[in-house]
């Protein structure tokens, strides 16, 4: 009798913490990370929100240089703008864009098509939060996102010109998720 009541608040007890865990796991659930990829053939960036492809699908499509750029948030909320991906067939260029920086009609017009939502980044800057910005290469049609605490001279080096405010991210430390402060 004693062994059934102690095994049974054993496992009562390792439910609780498996509950727990997962407890705070869903307080992450509203955070995503934010990648970038390089192409070496095309010579072009793009922004990925975790799970958007498999780092399988992106290698064999020929990206490379994955690095994490900053974390995001993954649902809207008050103080949030909601992130588009974009691509264009032509010149093999993928942006993200916030919502208000460009219209559908101004998309489609330039090439591109394919919008889909990415993630959701900060409208105002708080504690934790950096700003993200968009850079231009006017002569190839391709653009960039990159974060305040980028490598902004390797993307001068590059050509990419016309730094444009888009949104805040919360900073990649591997310690940021504790920081849900908004």
């Amino acid at each position: 009798m004693k062994k059934t009541l102690l095994l049974i608040s054993a496992l009562m007890a390792s439910a609780a913490g498996i509950n727990n865990a997962q407890a705070q796991d869903r307080g992450n659930e509203e955070l995503i990370n934010v990648f970038q990829w390089y192409n070496t053939v095309d010579h072009t960036f793009e922004t990925v929100a975790e799970g958007e492809y498999q780092d399988g699908q992106m290698i064999n499509w020929g990206w490379e240089d994955k690095h994490l750029l900053f974390v995001a948030y993954r649902n809207p909320g008050p103080n949030r703008v909601a992130v588009y991906s974009w691509f264009n067939q032509i010149t093999k260029d993928q942006v993200s864009l916030a919502e208000d920086e460009f219209t559908d009609d101004q998309m489609v017009k330039a090439g591109y098509s394919g919008k889909k939502l990415q993630f959701y980044g900060g409208t105002r800057r708080g504690p934790n939060t950096m700003p993200v910005y968009r850079w231009a290469i006017e002569r190839r049609g391709d653009w960039v996102t990159v974060p305040e605490e980028g490598n902004t001279d390797a993307y001068l080096k590059k050509g990419y010109k016309r730094k444009t405010f888009q949104f805040y991210g919360i900073p990649r430390s591997t310690d940021v998720k504790i920081y849900n402060q908004l």
